[in-house]
């Protein structure tokens, strides 16, 4: 049987890392603007950057018309300027964080050359096994503040580890501006990855503490104008700030389940960080169980306890909890599997391998079933059968490869066949999500329909639901009519003024009835999610026609 060549190029060469990057990248740049953005995370940074680079106020943050300040405003200027580079549409949205996970890629490999003592080969596999870990590859395809801040976090630890290894002064501002810039994007949060680096470094490892000089408090100065100036820009301009920041955002998120309707069970983490780790995940659990704690150095009991057992129990002490609050966690988690594989023997190496291949195999032939699964089970969900093709091509493309390719070393074929896994996810994920926006939570058929009714000049009413998504679909802010939905209650107190009831009305308000009434005599586009209350019944006669879709009914 013919095979191919060797590698062409040894595996502690950089060019491994920047074909990877390559090849990631693109696998995220196809079909990555095929669906809108989703609800209702992503929905609210889309339409706030909209918003922003509309009205040209860089620092007040609004959603649907009104002042918004649930995160600071990094991600906001960030997701504004996407959309003046690259269009306002999905694209502008998304190819930032795509940029940003590369970046991630790029300084994990730093990361491990930093913990592997220049082991290149290494240093690429942490790289690798990060860039494919489903959870970051979630935090590309779902935009939240959680790429931008996983990036400033990393970049920050690189930048304290690389002083503390002997480097340059500039590695300590790189350390301090990344701080600064991780505080900017989502507050005190911003500390733990390089806050747990930093004792991981120093906790009984003897290391020897570099001098204090005037670069650290020239460093600290940097941190206070990067990291506090808009803070203090607000405070400022309105003391209330103070409290809201301090005890409303902080305190209240971290004991206050109820505050942002984030509630999850205290082992919340603990199943979902090892499941969106996989199959990394049970490598690390298994291997760590097996390996005698007294033989595993300082420097990795260190990583272990305090890049990921301190941070997990922190974030599962939180009342808040969604999943990619955990994304600081995983460089540790990586870190740690690279360690403890690489301890194996070839022969234990070769099972690893066997077993992962094993799960790759068993997931894509799972896909390949998925548009018959949809065809006859309650999925939910509508799967062409084209999609079919992606993962039954990535199938071919992977036992090719590894049929032919005469490579010996275990360790190369494990890291190619994850990316190839990788590679293969991702292209068939996108046809799936643009086939299910409404089953996703986006707005675009929505949008399109009214288009193709030509009813896009009308006022567009929603009914007792926050939809951002459908606003960046239209371009337009609509105006929301609460009628008891706590999601809707938003940061009046801020506006200057009453002019936020152009986009807000409250509907148990007597008060706002001839706003109400107003509105329904211009022949607006109402739309409602589920069912309409008994009482707002009355509306209805305003309207003589509808369509269902999905979840949703467009009255016109």
């Amino acid at each position: 049987m013919p095979t191919l060549s060797a590698m062409p190029f040894p595996m502690t060469s950089r060019r491994w890392l920047w074909l990877f990057l390559l090849m990631l990248g693109a696998a995220f740049l196809v079909q990555l603007g095929a669906w809108g953005p989703l609800e209702s995370s992503e929905a609210r940074y889309s339409e706030i950057g909209r918003e922003m680079l509309t009205g040209q106020d860089w620092l007040h943050p609004r959603l649907l018309g009104i002042q918004h300040f649930h995160k600071p405003p990094l991600t906001y200027w960030l997701t504004a300027a996407g959309l003046g580079l690259f269009g306002e549409n999905t694209l502008g949205v998304r190819l930032l964080p795509v940029l940003a996970v590369l970046l991630q890629v790029v300084l994990m490999y730093g990361l491990g050359l930093l913990l592997f003592q220049q082991d290149r080969a290494r240093a690429l596999a942490a790289a690798v096994i990060y860039g494919t870990l489903p959870v970051v590859l979630i935090s590309v395809l779902n935009v939240t503040t959680d790429a931008y801040l996983a990036t400033l976090e990393l970049a920050a630890a690189y930048g304290i580890l690389r002083y503390y290894s002997g480097g340059g002064v500039r590695w300590l501002y790189l350390f301090w501006i990344g701080l600064g810039l991780a505080f900017l994007t989502k507050g005190p949060v911003g500390f733990v990855l390089p806050l747990m680096v930093m004792l991981g470094f120093y906790v009984k490892q003897g290391q020897h503490k570099r001098p204090f000089t005037v670069h650290h408090w020239l460093g600290f100065g940097l941190f206070l104008l990067v990291g506090l100036s808009w803070y203090l820009y607000l405070v400022a301009e309105d003391p209330a700030f103070i409290r809201y920041f301090l005890y409303e955002h902080t305190v209240e998120r971290f004991a206050n389940a109820a505050t942002f309707n984030r509630a999850k069970p205290w082992w919340f983490y603990l199943v979902l960080a090892p499941a969106t780790s996989l199959p990394w995940a049970v490598a690390l659990i298994v291997r760590a169980i097996q390996t005698p704690w007294n033989s595993v150095p300082r420097q990795w009991r260190n990583v272990l306890i305090f890049w990921v057992l301190v941070p997990l129990v922190f974030f599962s002490l939180s009342k808040s909890k969604l999943l990619l609050y955990v994304l600081p966690i995983f460089p540790g988690v990586v870190l740690l599997t690279v360690y403890y594989l690489g301890r194996c023997t070839e022969a234990a190496l070769h099972r690893w391998y066997v077993g992962i291949l094993a799960f790759y195999g068993l997931l894509l032939g799972l896909l390949c079933m998925l548009p018959v699964f949809s065809a006859v089970f309650p999925l939910g969900i509508e799967v062409r059968p084209f999609t079919a093709a992606y993962p039954a091509a990535g199938v071919v493309v992977m036992v090719l490869l590894l049929t032919l390719w005469n490579q010996v070393r275990i360790a190369p074929r494990l890291l190619v066949s994850t990316v190839l896994f990788t590679v293969t996810l991702l292209l068939t994920a996108k046809p799936i999500m643009q086939q299910n926006e409404l089953a996703f939570n986006g707005s675009r058929p929505l949008a399109q329909f009214i288009r193709n009714n030509h009813l896009e000049n009308r006022r567009v009413l929603v009914y007792n639901e926050l939809l951002p998504s459908l606003a960046f679909e239209l371009g337009q802010v609509p105006v929301s009519l609460n009628d008891g939905n706590a999601s809707l209650n938003r940061e009046t107190q801020f506006e200057p003024n009453d002019t936020w009831h152009r986009y807000l009305l409250y509907l148990n308000d007597p008060k706002q009835e001839p706003l109400l009434g107003g509105l329904l005599l211009q022949q607006p586009v109402m739309l409602v999610k589920g069912e309409i209350k008994p009482e707002r019944h009355w509306m209805l006669r305003y309207f003589k026609q509808q369509q269902k879709l999905g979840k949703w009914t467009v009255m016109w």
